[in-house]
């Protein structure tokens, strides 16, 4: 599958709400959230007045034209807060766009922009049953937290 891989452009970040919801980890056989989930305060963090911070960074996945997938960071005391000077990272795409390396090649592209910009790592959380936990330890990441449902990880860039 062909893709590619850009800068989010500013009037692209309402766009973000989308992939938020679609970065919700939904276990097999547990039926989804609704949407309006994405309104609670702890995942509107993640996404609202985004690209007002000189730490707001984020990259989307287009295929043919449409926008399939984002990855973004912000320092926020998020889920995988570290630091205030470390970036959390989220990232998803669409279900049908999984499976096809635009996930590993978004992150590896998110990684080396904050690297560029000076970051010496980021962090993130995941569930621990979420099949990117393996994509993120296979890129690099390690795990420096965990309680019983996730992980906290990091990316020493």
């Amino acid at each position: 599958m062909e893709y590619t891989i850009r800068e989010i452009q500013k009037q692209e970040y309402p766009l973000l709400d989308n992939f938020l919801y679609e970065a919700i980890f939904i276990p097999e056989g547990i039926e989804p959230p609704p949407k309006s989930i994405i309104s609670s305060p702890e995942l509107q963090i993640y996404v609202k007045h985004f690209g007002e911070s000189k730490d707001d960074w984020g990259l989307v996945a287009e295929v043919g034209g449409k926008i399939v997938g984002a990855v973004w960071v912000r320092i926020m005391n998020d889920y995988g807060h570290i630091d205030d000077e470390t970036p959390s990272l989220a990232i998803s795409l669409y279900k049908e766009y999984r499976g096809f390396g635009i996930g590993t090649a978004m992150m590896k592209e998110i990684l080396t922009l904050l690297k560029s910009h000076g970051y010496s790592r980021v962090s993130l959380s995941v569930q621990k049953a979420n099949y990117a936990t393996k994509m993120y330890l296979k890129i690099g990441f390690e795990i420096v937290k965990e309680n019983e449902e996730e992980y906290i990880m990091v990316y020493y860039l």
